[in-house]
């Protein structure tokens, strides 16, 4: 599915995707309401989810199609602002792409995505990458906040590099319950990006544990 509102890309996307004959186009939306109900209803593979929209966004988009769908998000935007990425990724899209990025490697991206892997533009891989090591070598380590045990379940998996839907799968809850957990997670770290939560999640192996194998935070 592709999302943006300017109809002129939505038909040079298009026309540039339907090259490849493995890849079918689904439907097209110009805005995030219309993409999140047109994802309930086709159930595509993968959605190309532009970030700026009139009335609504595509980050508000990206969190209620991965939640409320399996479709995969890529974001193909033409902006590359630091924290426009990180509340992509936070909202659970698998990609980020900009509109610069050559027909060969749009398609080469989305069958990453539809594969369950994840793409960053190289255009704005290196910043994002900076960002993140300047931040974790500025600020101090600091203790992990009290977390109730899923949230510790749930943190440990997000170390592993498990997307949404493997958490809910190796935990048995609904995808709902985890984009929950993962919000609650954001809220008591303070992170940014999964990137952070990852890495407050290696730290996490060294907590105490309960006799069932799970961190001892209170429930």
């Amino acid at each position: 599915m592709i999302v943006d509102d300017h109809e002129a890309v939505r038909s040079g996307v298009g026309a540039i995707l339907r090259v490849d004959p493995s890849i079918e186009i689904a439907g097209e939306a110009e805005n995030g309401f219309d993409a999140v109900a047109l994802c309930l209803r086709t159930q595509p593979d993968v959605a190309l989810v532009d970030l700026r929209m009139p009335d609504t966004d595509g980050i508000w988009a990206t969190e209620r199609i991965t939640a409320q769908t399996a479709t995969r998000v890529l974001v193909l935007t033409t902006f590359d602002s630091d924290d426009l990425i990180a509340a992509a990724l936070a909202a659970g899209a698998h990609g980020y792409l900009l509109k610069t990025t050559r027909g060969p490697e749009l398609i080469q991206a989305v069958h990453h995505v539809a594969a369950d892997r994840h793409v960053i533009d190289p255009a704005v891989a290196g910043s994002l990458i900076a960002q993140l090591n300047e931040r974790q070598d500025t600020r101090p380590a600091t203790p992990l906040p009290e977390l109730t045990g899923r949230e510790a379940d749930v943190l440990g998996l997000l170390a592993e590099g498990l997307t949404n839907q493997q958490i809910a799968d190796r935990l048995g809850i609904g995808i709902t319950t985890v984009k929950t957990h993962v919000g609650a997670l954001y809220d008591k770290t303070g992170a940014t990006s999964r990137v952070q939560l990852g890495r407050l999640g290696e730290r996490s192996i060294d907590l105490p544990r309960h006799r069932n194998g799970r961190p001892a935070h209170p429930a």
